[in-house]
């Protein structure tokens, strides 16, 4: 782990005097800056234009980028910590484990205040539900990325950094959650997801709405996430997959997973939870072979819910052993099968992870 600490100490002549004379002609002696910790990943927030193909590439450190930001040691002594270096499209199962571990590690410190992780914005979402359910501490735990990279004039990453940061330091800041804070708005784990590929406003709650605000002369909080739980971290990661429905689907993709090693499946649905008759019969296959499958939607607000009683609406799903994943996105929904899987295979228990 690299530390940047900067401590400034000028002793004069005049100082060394009051020094001597005793404590009664010194003043009090000056608090220590708070300390954040601060964990860098990789994303678009550390790119930069490759010379050669000028196409944005993984190029700065978490010290290149903090150093970066001059204000951040006015406010608070960062302790960076380089995890890894990688677009976030490599993100996943097999590095969420020791990255909740290292961020609780670094929490358990009591002189931390709370952490900052430095992420891409392709996974940052799911990494951010990931770490929101398995982190033990109670500190804040702010996410950033960044939609432009460091070479870009106009690069929203150091802003970010510096919101992350002032937002830790707030009051009000402590219990809630891990959060994602970009372009100033702060979003719940849970219910954040990424809405638009290069816009600097691409992260929102939908109906659930943002949490807060980082402003300029205040952090301003409005809400709290109501629904969020804390789950053991599994010994390993079960392999879950993750299927689309689409008009035509004939469950061959279902059947292969559920043949192949799968775990548990995460169907996309449409609508309140919906397939067709041939989707719904693969289903009820795997379902049947002790493979647990979990029904979402693919629609941006709302539930998917067990309504419709056709062949492959959501009533007969239900009828057929699945699950329901509620308001949660599908890939949200496989991160919540990844850590509840360990707990309990069958559709009650599952369904009850789902539903709290």
């Amino acid at each position: 782990m690299t530390i940047i600490r900067k401590h400034l100490t000028a002793l004069g002549l005049g100082t060394l005097a009051l020094l001597a004379a005793g404590p009664a002609l010194v003043g009090p002696a000056r608090a220590e800056p708070p300390r954040i910790a601060v964990v860098a990943t990789g994303g678009t927030i550390a790119m930069k234009l490759d010379p050669t193909t000028h196409a944005p590439v993984p190029a700065l450190s978490g010290e290149d980028l903090v150093a970066a930001v001059p204000k951040l040691k006015d406010i608070a002594t960062i302790e960076v910590t380089e995890f890894s270096n990688v677009p976030s499209d490599y993100m996943g199962p097999d590095r969420w484990p020791a990255l909740s571990q290292r961020i609780d590690a670094l929490l358990a410190d009591p002189g931390i205040r709370g952490a900052i992780v430095l992420h891409g914005t392709d996974t940052l979402d799911q990494t951010a539900y990931f770490l929101d359910l398995t982190l033990k501490s109670d500190k804040p735990v702010v996410l950033v990325g960044a939609q432009r990279n460091a070479s870009d004039v106009d690069a929203d990453g150091p802003r970010n950094l510096l919101n992350a940061a002032r937002q830790i330091l707030a009051d009000g800041a402590v219990g809630q959650g891990v959060t994602v804070t970009l372009n100033h708005r702060i979003n719940a784990a849970r219910e954040v997801r990424k809405t638009h590929t290069s816009n600097v406003e691409t992260f929102n709650s939908g109906d659930a709405g943002i949490l807060g605000y980082v402003d300029e002369d205040r952090v301003v909080f409005g809400r709290r996430s109501l629904r969020r739980q804390t789950l053991p971290l599994p010994e390993r990661m079960p392999r879950v997959d993750l299927v689309a429905m689409y008009a035509g689907a004939d469950g061959s993709q279902v059947r292969h997973a559920a043949g192949s090693g799968a775990e548990a499946i995460v169907v996309e649905a449409y609508g309140w939870g919906n397939v067709n008759a041939e989707m719904h019969d693969a289903i009820a296959e795997a379902v049947a072979k002790g493979v647990p499958v979990i029904v979402a939607t693919k629609v941006y607000d709302g539930r998917a819910l067990p309504v419709y009683g056709f062949k492959g609406g959501g009533s007969t799903l239900r009828k057929a052993g699945a699950v329901f994943a509620g308001d949660l996105t599908p890939d949200k929904a496989r991160i919540l099968t990844l850590i509840a899987l360990s707990a309990g295979k069958d559709q009650a228990s599952l369904q009850r992870v789902f539903d709290k």
